[in-house]
């Protein structure tokens, strides 16, 4: 899942799941940053936990939930938590899931230290911003924003739009959240490097999303 550079016109995609059906799920809390398992083998980080239609649901990156239809809080699949309502990918990248009944889904972001950043809006980024980024994979790093309406190309299609910081991030980050204080900036959807050798990070804009499926923070 990491891009290439380059420039093409945006394409539009939107995949339409039906509707969830409540799962058992026992006592589960997700918050952003945290990782979450998909049908197909996939392994991504939640962004942030969004209210659709009064229902309480969770972005991720769009690549993450392409054949992604359910949604599990351990690798074995056991503890179902959330289905895939819509799909943006390509020409935008984002997932919205929608939690199944009991799941505990706190509008915060698991800082990865046994503290958690509340989050109480979303934001727009401004190049030079001081950032923070969380994922399952990499933990929380922070940095700066170095680019806006960024245009990507990645295999499966070309994404326009995002954000670009000078953040590392591995591929387990994707779909994870991009924040400052308690604005909600981005969904990671894109990296270049590692967190080993140093790279950067792209991220499609949280109120691009909220806007195109009808959400609200918290």
């Amino acid at each position: 899942m990491r891009p290439s550079s380059g420039v093409l016109a945006a394409l539009t995609g939107l995949t339409f799941f039906a509707a969830p059906v409540a799962h058992a799920t026992g006592s589960v809390s997700v918050s952003g940053g945290d990782a979450i398992w998909g049908t197909g083998g996939v392994r991504c980080s939640v962004g942030f936990n969004v209210h659709s239609h009064d229902a309480p649901a969770l972005l991720t990156a769009g690549r993450c939930g392409q054949g992604a239809s359910d949604w599990y809080a351990d690798p074995g699949l056991t503890q179902h938590i959330a289905t895939t309502a819509l799909v943006g990918f390509p020409g935008n990248d984002y997932v919205l899931a929608i939690y199944d009944q009991g799941v505990s889904a706190p509008s915060t972001v698991n800082l990865h230290d046994g503290t958690f950043a509340t989050i109480t809006s979303a934001g727009d980024a401004a190049i030079g911003q001081r950032v923070t980024r969380s994922g399952a994979e990499t933990g929380v790093r922070t940095g700066t924003v170095t680019g806006l309406n960024m245009t990507v190309n990645f295999p499966e299609g070309t994404v326009s739009g995002l954000i670009r910081t000078d953040i590392c991030a591995e591929p387990g980050d994707n779909g994870g959240s991009l924040f400052d204080g308690s604005a909600a900036l981005g969904l990671t959807v894109g990296i270049i490097g590692d967190c080993a050798s140093g790279g950067e990070s792209f991220y499609e804009p949280v109120p691009t999303v909220l806007a195109a499926v009808g959400a609200t923070i918290p």
